[in-house]
């Protein structure tokens, strides 16, 4: 979502408060982002309808293929949603990992 910079939050410190500017630049990002999600969902759901048709048509076999794609594309539509939906670091999270990274050094 947002993105951080290493030294902009201090070991400890609260969220600064964001100008109207960065706020509507974030909220169309987000917007974009969920417009882009939905696209995605209805894209799996009609392709792998269309999949399921063509198993039923040509005699639904006793092995369900369908499964394959739906699985696989399941995931990858499963990390989108994480990705869209989670929730942004918050400063008590950006200040350890901040203080692990001192660490490191």
């Amino acid at each position: 979502m947002t993105q951080y910079t290493p030294g902009q939050y201090t070991s400890g410190a609260a969220d600064p408060v964001p100008d109207e500017a960065e706020l509507r630049r974030l909220a169309i990002k987000r917007l974009k982002d969920k417009r882009d999600f939905r696209a995605h969902l209805l894209a799996y759901v009609s392709v792998n309808l269309l999949l399921v048709v063509i198993w039923w048509m040509t005699g639904a076999a006793a092995f369900f293929w369908p499964v394959f794609p739906i699985l696989g594309w399941g995931i990858g539509l499963l990390f989108h949603a994480m990705d869209v939906y989670s929730p942004p670091p918050g400063p008590a999270d950006i200040a350890a990992e901040m203080d692990r990274l001192r660490q490191q050094r």
